[in-house]
């Protein structure tokens, strides 16, 4: 049995620029690469794409309300 999909929402510029620059190509595995990019910039994965063991690590930044 497979997880059910999560619904995400996109702001008019994020909507603009999948649209525009990646035409062709399915939004879902456009958003997942760079979901997996940006986790990899912020050091959250291993090099061979595992999430990395976060015991110990210091918190992120506090989110505002």
């Amino acid at each position: 049995m497979t997880a059910p999909q999560t619904p995400v929402y996109l702001d008019a510029d994020i909507a603009e620029i999948l649209a525009r620059c990646y035409r062709g190509e399915r939004k879902r595995e456009v958003i997942a690469r760079a979901v997996r990019m940006l986790a990899t910039a912020d050091g959250h994965l291993t090099p061979d794409g595992r999430i990395k063991n976060q015991i110990g690590a210091r918190p992120g930044p506090r989110r505002r309300p």
